[in-house]
């Protein structure tokens, strides 16, 4: 069953300021405790970016899947900046079980959460419990974004659609380009594995919305080239810090004005 109720598109712009992995020592405007994020959220919709992909820290400053955090990030969110799409993020970073990001999900019912493929149904594991939960999603009116990693995660993806283990309506990607290269830096032409099977896909016939993140010193020009090719951008640093030019941005902001600068409208 399809839900009625509506979801969320993706934003052209999505600000990523966090992560999971970075720290102040490498690079002091990283946002990390709830007001930081709250206020670079907001000053990055200014810039022109649309949505908030938002990761949440312990006391210690280390990555949690902690549902009253979220709770607390979104309701400040709300206030901040209420035009702002929020989503929030399952990813594991090799600490939390697929139950585990499930049940985060359900904690929190967010209206937009990014979910990668290959953490919430390894190839090893049954499919049964994923294929529930992403179909109580959608009939939930949660936004699923899947990421995906390389073009062998796109096609198994197109597979699990076909066989119904994942419901059909509504689909968003995240293209992550260079994730597991040398130095994660990445090139536009990594892009090409992605859309040789997504264009003229049963994905694209169906709507479905596509984003790319890059890493290091190319991710401008990655981003330019997915917008002109008919994808959305996730920029920040959780991805890089670096402007096109390979000097280190001053902080998000910067990132959301270079790109926007670029891309026009």
């Amino acid at each position: 069953m399809e839900s009625s109720l509506p979801l969320h598109s993706l934003p052209r712009i999505m600000v990523a300021p966090t992560g999971a992995r970075r720290t102040k020592a490498d690079h002091p405007k990283i946002p990390i405790m709830i007001d930081e994020i709250v206020a670079c959220a907001r000053a990055c919709f200014e810039a022109g970016a649309g949505g908030l992909h938002a990761h949440v820290r312990d006391a210690a400053g280390a990555h949690v899947l902690d549902a009253g955090l979220y709770l607390e990030l979104i309701a400040e969110m709300a206030q901040a900046v209420p035009e702002m799409q929020v989503q929030i993020t399952t990813e594991a970073v090799g600490r939390y079980s697929p139950d585990e990001q499930r049940r985060l999900v359900r904690d929190v019912m967010p209206k937009s959460v990014s979910v990668a493929l290959r953490e919430m149904i390894p190839v090893t594991e049954d499919v049964s419990a994923a294929s529930e939960f992403y179909h109580w999603a959608a009939d939930e009116g949660v936004q699923v974004q899947h990421i995906l990693y390389d073009a062998e995660d796109l096609g198994r993806l197109i597979g699990l659609l076909d066989s119904a283990v994942l419901p059909a309506g509504n689909i968003q990607l995240l293209f992550v380009l260079g994730r597991y290269t040398v130095g994660q830096q990445s090139a536009p032409e990594d892009l090409d594995p992605f859309l040789s099977l997504f264009e003229g896909s049963s994905l694209q016939n169906n709507g479905a919305e596509w984003a790319l993140c890059a890493f290091g010193s190319g991710e401008t020009d990655c981003l330019l080239a997915a917008l002109s090719r008919g994808g959305k951008a996730r920029i920040g640093f959780e991805n890089s810090l670096w402007n096109r030019d390979g000097a280190v941005a001053e902080d998000n902001v910067e990132r959301i004005r270079e790109l926007v600068s670029l891309a026009g409208k």
